[in-house]
């Protein structure tokens, strides 16, 4: 299982204007599943309300993998996962039947593609419908969209 912190809170938010329900998700996908590995990948601003939220998924389950924020002198920022993602579904699509990937970067497509060929599992894809690549979904085995008890509504 691996979730793209970073594109989930900002697909859901600006779609849903709320934030993704990790427990629910968690209970969804180890439903009568055993679970090799869950790895959430963030970026550290070290901030209070941020390493909360680590803590919240480390109590589900999640091994928690951090980059620093960084913060361009032309004020851009920079905090991208996709090849530390890469490396590890590479790495655990050859011990594992499935695997789970939260998010919607179609950056991922190829990856989906290589591993359903050369390592024979099935890739399930969680990500918000209209903000998730048209490729990414195509590649998927099974697209699964964030919407109801995914969603954590005040």
């Amino acid at each position: 299982m691996f979730v793209d912190v970073q594109n989930i809170y900002y697909t859901v938010r600006q779609t849903f204007d709320c934030h993704f329900n990790y427990s629910a998700f968690w209970t969804e996908i180890t439903k009568d599943r055993e679970v090799v590995k869950a790895i959430a990948y963030a970026i550290d601003k070290r901030d209070n309300k941020q390493m909360k939220f680590q803590r919240i998924l480390e109590n589900i389950g999640f091994e928690i993998k951090l980059k620093p924020f960084i913060q361009r002198s032309d004020g851009s920022a920079k905090g991208d996962w996709d090849v530390g993602i890469t490396i590890d579904v590479l790495d655990y699509a050859k011990k594992s039947d499935i695997i789970v990937l939260a998010s919607g970067d179609g950056d991922f497509d190829l990856l989906v593609n290589k591993i359903k060929k050369e390592s024979n599992v099935e890739v399930e894809v969680y990500g918000v419908t209209d903000l998730t690549a048209t490729s990414l979904i195509d590649a998927a085995t099974r697209f699964i969209p964030i919407q109801g008890n995914l969603l954590l509504t005040d």
